[in-house]
């Protein structure tokens, strides 16, 4: 028996197949294989077609049947993870009104910040635990006050999960940790954000209809099955935003743990046991993959934008294409730690929350001629992007949230040593290397809702064993700390 996974990514739509008996991973695929296309027909917009979501979901899903010897009549269950905040709208009959608005788009950011002074601040973040800012539902609020028309067409609004699983079933449905990260859930009244959705005048039976995240959520149907290369009946079983899924994958479901990834941006993400906000509005709060009203388990994320950006600009510009990130690795280690005086603040990718939605740009400082080389770029941009998660996880911790291990898929910047070192160093903290993706957290959640897993710790503690470990080293301490303080020191002169 056979578990299916999807992760919709606005790069790629990954696919994976795990054995349902011992966890394994059967096979993956993905599609396309260079980036999809993101569209921008005005600066600071992202839209996407979510019909190129559904074709690469066929595609990826077919890539992956013709790899394994696997019969479709012996899959499962289907789960889905999805890029979080986007915004999908649809007419009475089913059909796309426009391009979806994804992630990074930021158009709604005006719309946001507007509401959030309406509504005022202390109602928002004891209410919503974030700022209307530049979610899902301002971005809805957009569509009525830019493209009333469109709006007035509008039958039901969707997240890119939600979509995905329409596609496949024909039912539409929600959920409640879908509905926090658009802005549309109140966690003190524990129902939908009335007075979000007033003041922004949108009707409630826009929304669709709450499921719970582990439940069946429909059946394959027919003409999907036909698309996908699969048989119809199959039950979606389970979806979830990326980042949240993300945790879940790393069996990051209780109080205290804490899941991370490092790729182009760095995200933390924590598992508080009541509802938490930031008044520094540092982090953003969303209903996790286990929350119920009567156990409101929330997932605290705290993004950096500025992540893994910045070391491939370094390779790509340093003279290092022809170099892996291991040869880059291996370059930096040759160099002391806090890279001779040398400081790079990776904040190049845009406005960074955690820092009050400044966007200082990324700087090099203490840059000497006739001490420093390539090597000591490549150890400072690893340093400097550690020193962020480190800034980071200190504000997590100002907020209470306790952080003792990390738990981190084994890819992208965590695959590094001086990277990771350097945080379990600084913070004292313990950080276990995972193998698992998304779409196989996604799979193997799947399975919780027809019974082969009687819960997700079941599901997700299955043949999940680290396949490395960093441990604070005492010895480093000193030198750390004082990069550490040198590289804090100019970020607050910026």
């Amino acid at each position: 028996m056979y578990l299916l996974g999807y992760d919709i990514g606005s790069s790629s739509i990954k696919v994976a197949l795990v054995n349902a008996t011992d966890g394994t991973v059967r096979g993956t695929a993905q599609h396309p294989e260079t980036e999809m296309l993101i569209s921008s027909p005005h600066p600071d917009w992202a839209e996407q077609s979510p019909e190129d979501w559904w074709e690469a979901a066929c595609t990826a899903t077919q890539k992956l049947l013709a790899t394994v010897q696997v019969s479709p009549r012996q899959i499962a269950a289907i789960g889905i993870a999805y890029q979080m905040h986007g915004l999908v709208v649809l007419d009475k009959q089913g059909q796309v009104l426009r391009p979806a608005i994804i992630w990074c788009d930021s158009r709604a950011v005006e719309i946001g910040n507007q509401a959030f002074a309406a509504l005022g601040s202390d109602f928002s973040m004891e209410n919503y635990l974030n700022s209307p800012g530049n979610f899902t539902a301002s971005k809805l609020r957009w569509v009525r006050e830019n493209e009333p028309d469109i709006f007035a067409r509008i039958d039901k609004v969707m997240l890119p999960g939600d979509y995905l699983a329409y596609r496949m079933t024909d039912e539409i449905c929600t959920t409640i940790t879908g509905l926090s990260e658009g802005v549309f859930w109140n966690f003190k009244e524990k129902t939908l954000a009335k007075r979000l959705l007033d003041l922004y005048q949108i009707p409630e039976n826009m929304l669709p209809e709450i499921m719970p995240v582990f439940a069946r959520q429909g059946n394959l149907s027919a003409d999907a099955a036909k698309s996908l290369g699969l048989i119809s009946g199959i039950p979606i079983g389970y979806r979830a935003g990326d980042q949240p899924n993300n945790a879940l994958s790393l069996n990051v479901l209780r109080p205290g743990e804490v899941a991370a990834t490092g790729g182009t941006s760095g995200v933390v993400y924590a598992v508080a046991e009541q509802p938490v906000f930031d008044p520094k509005q540092r982090v953003n709060s969303f209903a996790h993959v286990n929350y119920t009203p009567e156990n409101p388990l929330t997932g605290v994320l705290l993004c950096i934008n500025g992540a893994g950006s910045l070391y491939r600009w370094v390779r790509e510009n340093m003279g290092a294409k022809s170099l892996s990130y291991s040869d880059l690795e291996q370059l930096a280690n040759t160099i002391p730690i806090g890279s001779e005086g040398l400081s790079i603040l990776p904040f190049g990718n845009g406005s960074e929350r955690m820092l009050g939605n400044q966007n200082p740009g990324a700087q090099i400082m203490g840059l000497h001629f006739n001490r420093h080389n390539q090597r000591h770029i490549f150890r400072a941009a690893l340093e400097g992007i550690a020193f962020a998660f480190v800034y980071g996880l200190e504000a997590m911790r100002d907020l209470g949230i306790p952080v003792q291990t990390l738990r981190v898929g084994n890819d992208n910047l965590f695959q590094s040593a001086i990277f990771s070192n350097t945080i379990a160093t600084l913070m004292n903290l313990e950080i276990e290397v995972l193998e698992t993706t998304g779409a196989v957290g996604a799979a193997k959640a799947a399975g919780v809702s027809v019974g082969i897993f009687s819960s997700p710790e079941e599901a997700l503690g299955q043949n999940l064993t680290p396949a490395a470990r960093y441990l604070p080293a005492q010895q480093t301490y000193g030198a750390l700390v004082e990069g550490y303080s040198r590289w804090s020191g100019l970020l607050a002169a910026r």
